[in-house]
């Protein structure tokens, strides 16, 4: 038995000769904001759907709440789930899309209604409950499918890519309003996605497929400044990795040689024992680089390089720095914090770039 809402122990899915979801292991809490996150094809969709019960478990076992869920129907289990595509019946007011559920449930008509009041001011649609869905914006037609799934109080609420369809400004509401309203209901959220950022700001915790396999689970801060390894690294956020040579290890801590860059030490990541390999990947985040006309003083990591090229994005710049003898194109993040900061270097510049060894990442796999 397990404290864990959600457990998957082991489980295998398999299409024919492809294995879409290969021996994974994790548990999900209660009241646990969940997120799978991974590239087009990395496994996480089909594990989202053998939790909901539309895809059989090929090996392993699935539990939710204590009870193994490998003979029990969709229909059946403590969970309900949120589609990418919000399928709310057009045909329906937005009072009878959230009811639907709970008449084919069952649900005795007087308990119905306060339900549905109740869902619609959870999603804060309170007023709207008579219109349509075509009378609707997609946030609110993206709520209504919400209030719907959250009206028959399942123990797990799935949600595969639920925001994918919506305008950038409007995804960005939409997170904090899914982030809010998961604290406010207090039940376990699985959220399937590939955006980086919507994980990041939405989950307790992360967990990045790739290959059917799970490469970390992590809390967000934890994923982006220490992930476990290359593919976490590049997939979480901008990052700059650098293949590097090993000359010496000694009191947890390793030193590398880093073709343009130099010789310095660098802290072995937590829980590695001591690494072996005499290559690695060495990797800096954009925003941990400070970049400057003038030569750095004082301890640190610094190189010399040109400007080659920049991009603007408003709130920060993004400028690229080609160092001699280096592997990897620098990627410097710049915060526009004046008016002013895009035009104090330009490309074709000699700068200088630099960073702490603290920033620096040590990638064995």
């Amino acid at each position: 038995m397990t404290d864990a809402m959600v457990s998957i122990r082991n489980v295998t899915k398999n299409f024919g000769a492809f294995t879409a979801v290969d021996n994974v292991s994790f548990d999900i809490m209660p009241n646990e904001f969940f997120a799978l996150l991974g590239p087009s094809g990395c496994g996480k969709t089909t594990l989202l759907r053998m939790i909901a019960g539309l895809e059989s478990v090929t090996g392993g076992e699935l539990l939710i709440d204590g009870e193994e869920m490998s003979d029990v129907p969709p229909n059946q289990r403590p969970v309900n789930m949120v589609f990418q595509s919000y399928a709310v019946f057009p045909h329906m007011t937005v009072e009878d899309n959230v009811a639907y559920g709970l008449k084919v449930a069952g649900v005795a008509k007087e308990e119905i209604g306060p339900r549905v009041t109740e869902a619609l001011e959870m999603v804060q649609l309170p007023g709207l409950a008579h219109r349509k869905p075509d009378q609707l914006s997609g946030g609110q037609r993206q709520r209504v499918a919400l209030a719907r799934a959250l009206v028959k109080r399942p123990k797990v609420l799935l949600l595969d890519e639920p925001l994918s369809a919506l305008d950038a400004k409007l995804r960005e509401h939409m997170q904090l309003e899914l982030a809010h309203l998961q604290q406010k209901v207090g039940i376990t959220f699985i959220i399937v996605t590939h955006d980086q950022d919507e994980a990041l700001s939405m989950a307790d915790r992360v967990a990045v497929m790739e290959g059917g396999r799970i490469k970390q689970i992590a809390e967000p801060g934890t994923m982006y400044e220490n992930p476990d390894n290359r593919f976490v690294a590049d997939f979480i956020g901008k990052v700059n990795i650098f293949d590097a040579s090993v000359s010496g290890r000694a009191d947890g801590k390793v030193t590398v040689d880093i073709p343009g860059i130099g010789q310095t030490m660098i802290a072995e990541p937590a829980g590695s024992a001591g690494g072996t390999a005499d290559r690695v990947g060495v990797a800096v985040r954009p925003e941990k680089i400070a970049i400057s006309k003038d030569e750095p003083a004082g301890p640190g990591i610094a190189a010399k390089g040109r400007v080659s090229d920049w991009a603007y994005y408003g709130d920060v710049s993004n400028m690229y720095v080609d160092v001699e003898g280096a592997t990897t194109r620098l990627s410097v993040t710049i915060q526009n914090e004046t008016r002013d900061t895009m035009n104090s270097i330009d490309i074709g510049d000699e700068v200088w770039v630099s960073w702490s060894p603290a920033d620096t990442l040590l990638l064995n796999e």
